[in-house]
């Protein structure tokens, strides 16, 4: 059984969990071109070796972020998103369109 350890209720069995992909900054949603965003949605850097990653604790629906070898498979450090995203990010609105959806 392989156990990972959870900030927020300690050792936990993997089955809890949920893998939610590497940790990545969020780009712009009103700057980024198509490609760029499909790049962000889609792509993985699928590095070997020592990764930050997103996993979700499903039965108390707490995302914590862990350190993970790639290679080897062996998590390395387990702590709270806070510790890394301690900031709201406010992107601005989209831009006013003339289109008004169609509905006139």
């Amino acid at each position: 059984m392989k156990i990972l350890n959870c900030p927020l209720n300690g050792p936990r069995n993997i089955s809890e969990f949920v893998y939610g992909g590497e940790v990545v900054m969020h780009p712009d949603p009103h700057t980024t071109s198509n490609a760029e965003w499909a790049d962000f949605v889609f792509m993985e850097n699928n590095t070997a070796g020592v990764v930050r990653e997103w996993w979700y604790h499903a039965p108390t629906a707490y995302w914590i972020i862990a350190e993970r070898n790639t290679v080897t498979d062996e998590f390395i450090r387990t702590y709270p998103a806070n510790e890394v995203f301690n900031e709201r990010v406010a992107f601005p609105a989209p831009p006013a369109s003339d289109d008004d959806g169609g509905t006139s």
